[in-house]
């Protein structure tokens, strides 16, 4: 039988096993996804035992994803990009590392709204955490000359646009309003919002109506940000689809097989989050 798991602390809180569970269950794969709380200071022993354990690999939370991506052999550019790892597998023997966060949001983007690609306009992200840096990443890839990086703390934005380099600026919070009149895509990779607490604040009233925000906060499904979206007619694509996307890289590594991305998938999951 295939094993992985999703290491974190805490990890209580998890939906991974509830989304790899039902691949296993949809593909008839005899195989485990199972949560194992793990301290950081335990960590490195942990993933030192990880294939003696009887793991194919496994997803990595916080606070462990820039130790997980310090520990792997072998790195994808992905990771190296962000600095800090999401998912890990075994190559050869040896610790293998991704980020599949950006291929998460760039996956949800394009089934959700697959017209970003051809709206013209700066993109804003709104936050400089690890995942404003595995979004700034997609956006390069996928061609965007124009992305400005909006942060409390600047220096923490500008240090985003030193390692990405020159199609990337940093701004303060508070210029974020003036910037939505013209932008193509909005980004919220802060928590504002999470558990309903919290709003990034912006003002949609001169955006574009082409203008697609996506909050990558999946608790609740709808946001604050998103009913402002919603309400201003613009489109707005919720954080669920990412997550589901992003777990597709590692099952395939595990288990073997490639995993669909359903409606049916997305429904429990919500169900799930809106009975928590």
């Amino acid at each position: 039988m295939k094993r992985a798991c999703v290491i974190g602390w805490p990890i209580a809180h998890s939906r991974s096993p509830l989304i790899h569970g039902y691949w296993l269950r949809k593909y008839g794969i005899d195989g485990s996804y199972t949560k194992e709380p793990v301290r950081p200071e335990d960590l490195s022993e942990f993933l030192s035992t990880l294939q003696k354990r009887g793991f194919s690999g496994c997803n990595v939370t916080v606070p462990h994803k820039e130790a997980a991506f310090a520990a792997a052999k072998a790195r994808a550019p992905s990771a190296i990009a962000v600095g800090a790892a999401n998912t890990l597998w075994f190559e050869d023997g040896q610790l293998a590392c991704a980020n599949t966060d950006t291929y998460g949001f760039i996956a949800n983007l394009d089934q959700k709204a697959p017209e970003w690609r051809s709206i013209s306009g700066p993109a804003l992200v709104l936050g400089s955490g690890g995942s404003a840096r595995a979004v700034v990443h997609g956006l390069l890839d996928s061609g965007r000359t124009d992305v400005r990086v909006f942060n409390r703390t600047l220096e923490r934005a500008e240090d985003i646009a030193r390692h990405f380099g020159a199609h990337v600026s940093a701004w303060a919070w508070s210029d974020r309003n003036a910037h939505v009149a013209g932008a193509a895509l909005i980004v919220n990779t802060t928590t504002l919002g999470m558990n309903g607490v919290g709003d990034p604040g912006i003002d949609f009233n001169h955006a574009s109506k082409k203008t697609i925000v996506t909050d990558l906060v999946y608790v609740p499904l709808e946001t604050a940000l998103l009913r402002s979206v919603r309400t201003h007619g613009l489109v707005g694509v919720d954080g669920l689809g990412m997550l589901l996307h992003q777990a597709v890289p590692g099952f395939e590594k595990w288990f073997g097989i490639r995993p669909e991305v359903c409606s049916e998938l997305y429904d429990l999951v919500a169900e799930n989050i809106r009975g928590s």
